[in-house]
């Protein structure tokens, strides 16, 4: 029998560093001159995944987005993992927007994973969607470094994870 090789193809964040990023951002925020006197916060829930931003206006909530989203890069957090919902006017003219964070594949982005691999026609280069992740498998490990690099160069709307390489 031929040896299978294989790895697996998820997504996901850090949620330590998110948090270390949440802090960061809320620490630049107490310092800032354009903040002064705001009610201005950023809230991470962990059990969700989900970050909620408050703001006094459109102005700041975009200010308060970007020192999010510079903090984050600089934690290594992948932006692209992030799911930026509407903003929101809630009431005391207080804006609100809602970030969900992408922990799994969905099942749109683990058939679009799959279907890059096979339209690729690489020979005997196997994909089999598993739950919130997607498993490679091939008796040549050249192939799935060729697959590997083929799913990198790709834009699938997630930052993608290789694991399991064996």
């Amino acid at each position: 029998m031929v040896q299978q090789n294989s790895f697996d193809v998820t997504t996901g964040v850090d949620l330590q560093e998110v948090d270390n990023a949440v802090n960061q951002a809320q620490k630049e925020i107490a310092q800032r001159y354009d903040f002064k006197g705001s009610k201005s916060s950023i809230e991470f829930n962990r059990a969700e995944s989900i970050l909620v931003l408050l703001a006094d206006d459109n102005y700041k909530m975009g200010a308060l987005l970007d020192v999010l989203q510079s903090k984050l890069i600089r934690r290594s957090v992948p932006v692209k993992n992030l799911d930026f919902g509407e903003v929101k006017a809630i009431g005391g003219d207080m804006v609100r927007r809602e970030i969900t964070l992408k922990m799994a594949l969905d099942g749109d982005t683990a058939k679009k994973v799959a279907a890059a691999i096979k339209d690729a026609k690489l020979k005997k280069v196997q994909a089999a969607i598993q739950g919130d992740q997607v498993r490679v498998t091939s008796p040549s490990k050249d192939d799935l470094q060729g697959a590997m690099a083929l799913l990198k160069a790709k834009d699938f709307g997630v930052e993608l994870k290789f694991g399991n390489y064996r």
